[in-house]
């Protein structure tokens, strides 16, 4: 499912995170019991006689609070590399040993040693430096940020370094070693070098604003951006839905700038208030509930010296999704354009004088498009592109010429294709990652005419790659069941260089992850049991779930596993379920399953379980429980409100009640508008399922006050209707958390919890 539904109770792939954040006191979570007795007297809050006396919670051990504190193991881990165009040298970001605070860290691929390239003490003494002629207050100390430098960029010649900290950009020269902070002003967002490294553009105040790195003098490029009209921002769904990011692009020339404007101002507010602090104003988010209004978007086109705007001209009615911008070197500035079902969309390439429009090529699909930011990827001498389509059955690659015209398949739809790691445009080989299972994921060499094959051995793992802009190195970060996150250096024929270093703590304990295909329909699954489990000795079962059309929840990796080993040794097999469509050449109906998809992929879970435990004696099918977050919270309530037969307990995280309610984008993409699907709607909606007469399994469910993804109202609508229906349900509200819960005491707490209730209860 989409990124903005992911899960906050683990850290598996990039739609399920839990990071780090030190809370403030403000952060507990407070309490209630909601029993639902409806009485002809007052309303009593009670717990019911027949419901057993809570066992006590698990002894913390401190895991939980360690893992959350290291982000997963993960803080000292390399990240964010990238190759200087001369391939002599990959740049990445590392906190040192024992500390939060991210620095930069150079690679030499000749001799294959690590440096420390930059620290954020070092880039203040260094600005200090070249404050020389400026005011004594000007030259004081600034206070180092906890966590040293948050971002970095490379310009396209190398030779800069565009580095954030503590709020402020600095340019780094890399021959010379000269820093200078950008006068930007306060607030300043996604600073990003023109194409040839002498300028500077970023968003503050709701406008563009570019800055002349020779003068260190600032010039706003649009006017009259406001709060509910911005300039050069991505708006909500762009940012949560489409994974653009970004709402400017420069020319190639460095002499224009192609910005969003993003007009809000029919789209409905909603109020997100923090009920410990009442003396606050709510906030009041834009968000655009399925069926109703979004953002009107449109796309202009601006000289870097202001002036008048060009705005681009496409059919907005019919495709009001501005999906994809790309500006390459060669060739037309170029948008991908959606219509609001996401069945169809335009492909346009775009005249910047006249801001008129052609098309290069248009794609359908009966159920939904996928969007894949890295594609159109443009050649280097603008003759044509690369793009991403799934009309012949699954994810495929092609080459198109310039005007859109078909030239080749470059990955065929059968390769399990998951992300682009490069193209050599001299011999047309493409590196990618992917495969034909979901549960391990490869980086891969395909030249024209030839098979894939891996390019490393490392088995069984994920992989992702990066590769340099000549095509001359990869830099590969892998994990497996056995081993956490690390990053390798090779050359493109698979040659190793040397790997980056980290200096991460390693999690205390080895999950024990067993991966099984499972059934004649091969559902993929894992499988933890408690470390001092005897064999042949009946444990409970907790599924572990997300269950989002598309999305593995079974991977090869430790990482992912590792809460999963911790709720096993308190005494349960926890297990998580695949369907079929998870696999990335499946049957485009069981990958994109529409409408009924909650109902159809529960039953799926279901059938995997069963097969599962027809393998494994020791899962006792007659004591199940089941917990995930966001759409895994869904799936959980779901599971006890319409399958008590099968799960007898529910712990649900930051769960959708009502699809109704959830963002335009990603709901109308699995159901369609509501307006002309009721049904859909009404069969998904928890509400649907909560009736007096109706048995159901035991449910927890959990949810943070200051969600703005599933907002915190989706919780109190549940609980609202189970206790009017006289149905006992336990809920936790995480006073002032957001969707993902940061804070690592009550991350422990929340884990404790769960397991307290699991025991209880099965």
């Amino acid at each position: 499912m989409g990124s903005s539904l992911s899960r906050n109770m683990a850290m598996p792939s990039s739609r399920r995170v839990m990071s780090h954040h030190s809370g403030d006191s403000s952060h507990t979570p407070m309490r209630i019991l909601l029993t639902a007795l409806v009485l002809l007297s007052a309303p009593v809050l009670a717990q019911p006689k027949s419901v057993p006396t809570p066992k006590a919670a698990p002894k913390s051990d401190g895991f939980i609070r360690q893992l959350v504190e290291t982000r997963y193991f993960n803080i000292g881990r390399p990240m964010g590399t990238s190759f200087t165009p001369d391939e002599q040298t990959l740049f990445f970001l590392r906190n040192p040993e024992g500390s939060r605070a991210l620095a930069l860290h150079a690679f030499d691929v000749a001799t294959g040693q690590t440096r420390e390239h930059l620290t954020a003490e070092r880039l203040l003494q260094r600005a200090r430096e070249n404050l020389a002629v400026e005011p004594k207050a000007r030259q004081e100390p600034a206070r180092v940020s906890s966590r040293g430098l948050s971002s970095y960029a490379l310009s396209e010649d190398g030779e800069k370094l565009l580095v954030g900290l503590s709020g402020k950009q600095y340019i780094v020269t890399r021959a010379s070693g000269k820093v200078t902070e950008l006068k930007t002003g306060p607030g300043a967002m996604d600073v990003r070098f023109s194409p040839d490294a002498t300028q500077v553009a970023y968003v503050r105040g709701h406008d563009v604003y570019r800055l002349d790195l020779a003068t260190n003098i600032e010039h706003q490029v649009t006017k009259g951006g406001t709060e509910e009209k911005s300039h050069g921002l991505a708006e909500f769904i762009a940012t949560s839905e489409m994974m653009r990011f970004s709402g400017y692009w420069w020319s190639p020339d460095g002499k224009a700038l192609a910005y969003t404007e993003s007009d809000t101002s029919g789209v409905e507010k909603l109020a997100i208030a923090d009920a410990l602090h009442p003396e606050n104003d709510a906030r009041r988010l834009a968000f655009p509930r399925a069926g109703k209004a979004n953002a009107r978007v449109r796309l202009g086109i601006i000289p870097i010296t202001g002036g008048k705007t060009t705005w681009v001209r496409w059919d907005v009615e019919k495709y009001p999704y501005l999906a994809t911008v790309r500006w390459p070197a060669k060739g037309p500035l170029t948008v991908l354009v959606q219509n609001r079902l996401q069945t169809e969309e335009l492909l346009l390439a775009v005249d910047p004088r006249t801001g008129s429009t052609r098309t290069l090529l248009v794609e359908r699909d009966d159920a939904w498009l996928t969007l894949h930011q890295t594609f159109p990827h443009w050649l280097e001498d603008g003759s044509g592109f690369l793009w991403y389509t799934e009309r012949n059955g699954a994810g495929e690659v092609e080459l198109r010429d310039a005007s859109g015209k078909f030239v080749r398949s470059l990955v065929p739809p059968g390769a399990g294709f998951y992300d682009m790691a490069g193209y050599v445009e001299k011999d047309g080989t493409v590196y990618f990652t992917g495969g034909p299972t979901s549960d391990e994921r490869y980086v891969w060499r395909l030249s024209p005419g030839g098979r894939p094959t891996r390019v490393t051995s490392e088995s069984p793992a994920l992989e992702l790659a990066r590769m340099s802009k000549r095509g001359g190195l990869l830099a590969i970060t892998s994990e497996g069941p056995r081993r956490m996150r690390h990053t390798t250096v090779m050359k493109a024929d698979g040659t190793r260089v040397g790997e980056l270093p980290s200096v991460a703590m390693e999690p205390p304990f080895q999950p024990r992850v067993e991966v099984r295909y499972v059934g004649k329909e091969r559902y993929p699954t894992s499988l933890v049991r408690p470390r001092d489990a005897k064999p042949g000795v009946k444990l409970p079962v907790i599924v572990d779930i997300y269950a989002g059309p598309g999305i593995p929840m079974v991977y090869q990796s430790m990482q992912q596993h590792l809460t999963n080993q911790w709720l096993a040794d308190e005494g349960f097999i926890v297990v998580k379920l695949d369907g079929r469509g998870v696999s990335p050449t499946a049957d485009a109906k069981l990958r994109k399953p529409k409408y009924d998809w909650p109902r159809l992929l529960l039953d799926e879970q279901v059938a995997a379980l069963r097969a599962l435990a027809a393998e494994v004696p020791e899962m006792d099918l007659s004591r199940v429980g089941i917990t995930g977050a966001s759409n895994g919270g869904y799936m959980s309530a779901l599971a006890v409100l319409t399958r008590p037969d099968v799960f007898k307990a529910a712990v649900a995280v930051s769960s959708v009640t009502d699809w109704r309610d959830y963002d335009s984008h990603l709901t109308e993409r699995f159901f369609g508008l509501p307006d002309e699907h009721p049904q859909a709607y009404e069969q998904a909606s928890l509400l649907t399922h909560v009736k007096a007469d109706q048995p159901m399994g035991k449910l927890l469910f959990i949810h943070g006050t200051a969600d703005d993804n599933v907002l915190f109202f989706h919780a109190l609508k549940l609980s609202d209707a189970l206790f009017r229906a006289g149905q006992p349900h336990e809920f936790l509200p995480l006073s002032g958390m957001p969707h993902m819960v940061f804070d690592p005491v009550l991350a422990e707490r929340m884990w404790e919890e769960t397991a307290r209730y699991f025991k209880r209860h099965l």
